[in-house]
C-alpha cells in the first residue's frame, strides 16, 4: 500500500509502554519491533521503540509503524465520511488505541491475548501491534503491510455497524438465543465487518499496490474459525464458530472490495448463513 506522504489521523491514543491498569466486538487473536518490521517489509533500523514509562504524547519521526497505521486510519475516516454523506448520515471517527501487553478499555481489560477488537462503549479500537507478528508466525498469513490494514479496517467496520445500530440489535437478541444460535448471529456480524473492510479497500484503490488484496485475503483466511479450530484442537465444531470460516471471510471481503456498495453486505438476510 502506498502510504508515505499521505494524511495521518489524529485520532490515536498511543499507550505503548504504559502499565495496564460491555461487549467487545471483533477480537481476532512488549512490542516486538524487529519482528513486526519484518512482517511489514520495513527496515528494522527505521523503527525505534518509544520510552516505556509513560504514554507517548508526541510522535517519533522514526516510528514507522505508528505513521503507517495513522495513514490507514485516516483513509478509513475519509472513505466512511464520504459513504455516510451519500446515505445522508454523519460519520463519527473512532479512536485507535495502541498499547503494549494490556490496557483499560470501556469494555473491560484489553490484552494482547485477546487480539485487536472494537469496543462500542467508548467507540475505540484497541490494538497491540505485536499481533501482526503473530498473524504471520502463528497463523500463517502472508507477510505484508496490507494485512495490517485489513485488520484495522475490519475493526473500523465494527464501528460502522455500531453507528448504524446493528451491534445493538444483535446484542439485544443475545438473551433469547442459545449459545449456538447467538454464535450464528456473531458470525454474520463478523462477516459483515469483513465486507465493510472490503468496501474501504474499494474506496482506497488508488493507493493499492499489486498483491495488496491477496495479502488481505490471506489474513482473512488465516483467522477463519475452521482453520483456527483445526490447528488448536485437531477438529472443527461449526456450532462454535463466531467469526466464520476462512472461505466465508475471504468471500465477504472480496465482495465488499469488488462492489464497493454497502447495500450488498446484508449478511443477516443471506440464506447461505442460516
Amino acid at each position: 500500500m502506498r502510504w508515505r506522504g499521505e494524511r495521518e489521523s489524529g485520532n490515536i491514543e498511543d499507550r505503548r509502554g504504559m502499565p495496564g491498569g460491555g461487549l467487545a466486538v471483533g477480537g481476532i487473536g512488549g512490542l516486538i519491533i524487529a519482528a513486526i518490521a519484518y512482517f511489514l517489509g520495513f527496515n528494522p533500523s527505521e523503527v525505534t521503540q518509544q520510552p516505556t514509562d509513560q504514554a507517548q504524547t508526541t510522535t517519533d519521526p522514526n516510528d514507522t509503524l505508528r505513521h503507517y497505521i495513522g495513514v490507514v486510519l485516516a483513509s478509513t475516516e475519509d472513505a466512511w465520511t464520504a459513504i455516510f454523506n451519500q446515505m445522508h448520515k454523519q460519520y463519527t471517527d473512532p479512536t485507535l488505541v495502541l498499547f503494549t501487553g494490556q490496557t483499560d478499555a470501556g469494555c473491560g481489560l484489553a490484552s494482547a491475548a485477546s487480539g485487536p477488537f472494537y469496543c462500542p462503549a467508548d467507540q475505540k479500537v484497541y490494538i497491540d501491534l505485536s499481533f501482526f507478528d503473530e498473524l504471520t508466525s502463528r497463523f500463517g498469513a502472508s507477510r505484508g503491510d496490507f494485512a495490517m490494514a485489513y485488520v484495522l479496517a475490519h475493526e473500523v467496520g465494527h464501528h460502522v455497524q455500531h453507528l448504524l445500530g446493528l451491534t445493538d440489535q444483535v446484542d439485544q437478541q443475545r438473551q433469547n438465543l442459545s449459545e449456538s444460535g447467538y454464535n450464528k448471529l456473531s458470525v454474520k456480524l463478523e462477516l459483515q465487518a469483513d465486507f465493510l473492510a472490503g468496501v474501504w479497500a474499494h474506496y482506497n484503490q488508488k493507493n493499492l499496490d499489486a498483491g495488496d488484496i491477496e495479502e488481505a485475503m490471506s489474513a482473512a483466511s488465516a483467522v477463519g474459525d475452521d482453520r483456527l479450530q483445526k490447528e488448536s484442537q485437531g477438529y472443527v465444531v461449526p456450532d462454535a464458530f463466531t467469526h466464520g470460516t476462512s472461505e466465508q471471510r475471504v468471500y465477504w471481503f472480496k465482495k465488499g472490495y469488488t462492489t464497493g456498495d454497502i447495500n450488498q453486505g446484508d449478511t443477516f438476510d443471506d440464506p447461505s448463513l442460516n
